[in-house]
Formats: structure tokens, C-alpha cells, sequence
């Protein structure tokens, strides 16, 4: 289950409009429908909570590049949502890198049945592409809107987008697409 709306910032205060993902295939469609929501080019937040295991903040403001927060990498990385913001640029990895293996290069040394590879020193390996159970992304999105990084870190994703609305002074409006 997951709950996603967008807060466009208007001369008269926030607007809110719950919005469905379901044909969102790219953060460039997510940013698209971003900028759909204020035709006057105002910032405009696109909230997302995934079933409070994760929380994710995409803001786009004008034609800028959409600005980036998610609470939980790995907890978003399982889910269809959570991966239209997990950029490779977000997770520090090269853009365009291939995320499977090929399997030509496979070492199948016995590994391939749950058995993790130690190297020398009898420690595991790091997988240079996982997913860090961790936030990524933009720690001040919200900075200028009154949340800073401390405070958006502390956020539990059960009540996140709650709290982030009524510091903004949305929580009525987020609440009527709720």
C-alpha cells in the first residue's frame, strides 16, 4: 500500500492533490506531473510513503532538475515507487552501470546457493552496488520550508509526510486527499 500527493505552493498557501503512480514510469514523468500541478512554476512536493517502511520527497522547482530525499534506500529499492527515485546519481553509482551481472563473467564457485565469498582475511566482500539501508538523496530539500536535515532524518515514515505538512502548514489540505 502506498500514498502519494502532490503540494503545490500557491499566493494563497498550499494546494493539495492526491495523485496515482501507476503510469509514472521515470522521475522525468514523475517531474512532469510535478510541474502539471503549478502552472505558475512554484515548488511543488511530490510525497510518497510506502506502507511506513520508507518515505520519499521529490521536489521540482520551475524547469530546475527535481530535488531528491528518500528515508530508506533499501526499504524503497523493493518497491516499483521507490526505484523512480533511486537514480544511480542518488546512490552514487556510475550512470548507465550495468545493475546485473553478466553472466559470462559469473564466478560459480558454489556461492550461487546462499554461501557468501570471503576474501584472504576471512571477511566478506562489500557488494559495491548495494543498497544502503539508509537516507539518500537531498538532505535540505525541505531546509527553506522550515525542516532541516536534523529533522528530516529524525522522521519516522508512519508519520513523515503528516509532520512535513504541518510544519509546511498543509496538514488540512494533505489530510482532504489522505
Amino acid at each position: 500500500m502506498y500514498f502519494a500527493a502532490l503540494l503545490a505552493r500557491t499566493e494563497d498557501g498550499w494546494k493539495a492533490s492526491d495523485t496515482e503512480l501507476d503510469d509514472v514510469e521515470t522521475l522525468s514523468d514523475l517531474a512532469d506531473l510535478a510541474r502539471e500541478a503549478s502552472p505558475e512554476e512554484d515548488t511543488v512536493l511530490v510525497l510518497i510513503e510506502q506502507e511506513d517502511s520508507w518515505f520519499g520527497v521529490v521536489r521540482v522547482d520551475g524547469e530546475e532538475d527535481p530535488r531528491i530525499y528518500v528515508s530508506d534506500a533499501a526499504a524503497a529499492a523493493r518497491s516499483a515507487y521507490g526505484e523512480l527515485l533511486l537514480t544511480d546519481e542518488l546512490l552514487g553509482r556510475e550512470p548507465g552501470a550495468d545493475d546485473g551481472a553478466d553472466l559470462d563473467s559469473l564466478d560459480l564457485d558454489g556461492t550461487e546457493d546462499g554461501e557468501s565469498e570471503e576474501d584472504d582475511d576471512g571477511e566478506e566482500s562489500p557488494d559495491a552496488d548495494a543498497v544502503p539501508h539508509s537516507p539518500v538523496g537531498d538532505r535540505e530539500i525541505l531546509g527553506d520550508l522550515g525542516i532541516g536535515e536534523k529533522e528530516l532524518r529524525a522522521l519516522d515514515a508512519d508519520d513523515a509526510l503528516g509532520t512535513i505538512a504541518e510544519v509546511l502548514g498543509a496538514s488540512e489540505v494533505l489530510e482532504t486527499v489522505r
